[in-house]
């Protein structure tokens, strides 16, 4: 009885990149779960700015790969795998990448005008932050009330949007400059 031949999978460089800028997404993500956290559930989303930096200098689909690949290997590591905090992490992955892959779609394609890295992490941070309220309001905690907790909820997702788009924008100018 002879044995069928070994499958082979075959990478491309685009393969190869996508996986290496997942690899670092996930890294982060990782070591941001050990951060201590002012409110629960309430992150920087340091792994989002590799998600960001990817989405402008490879386009969304790229960028879909990655964030996704980080929520699902990165919640394997942690052992958050199908619990609460993996729902609302897809939740709130998969909102910010609907925004992100709205406004790319209508961001003018000319330098200097449109959104810029700034612009794109606010929007994504916010989304995300929506997609994990309405999670967490119909898995988690189902009562209105979780609603109180949206302008301090929001106002984090604008400050973190902030921080995470500076970031990302210095890494793609220093990219550009190599």
């Amino acid at each position: 009885m002879t044995q069928p031949p070994p499958l082979r999978l075959h990478s491309t460089p685009d393969d190869r990149r996508i996986a290496a800028l997942a690899a670092l997404a996930i890294a982060i993500h990782v070591l941001e779960t050990a951060l201590p956290s002012p409110l629960p559930g309430v992150k920087p989303g340091l792994a989002n700015v590799i998600t960001l930096v990817v989405l402008l200098q490879y386009g969304w689909r790229d960028a879909v790969w990655v964030s996704l690949l980080r929520v699902f290997a990165g919640s394997l590591l942690i052992g958050s795998f199908l619990t609460p905090t993996f729902a609302l992490s897809l939740a709130g992955a998969c909102a910010s990448l609907a925004v992100l892959g709205l406004a790319w779609r209508l961001n003018p394609l000319i330098p200097g005008q449109g959104l810029g890295a700034v612009g794109f992490s606010i929007l994504a941070a916010l989304a995300h932050m929506g997609g994990q309220l309405i999670i967490a309001r119909l898995l988690i905690i189902p009562h209105d009330g979780l609603f109180h907790l949206l302008p301090v909820l929001m106002t984090a997702a604008v400050l973190f949007g902030i921080v995470s788009g500076i970031i990302s924008q210095s890494i793609l100018i220093h990219i550009r400059q190599e």
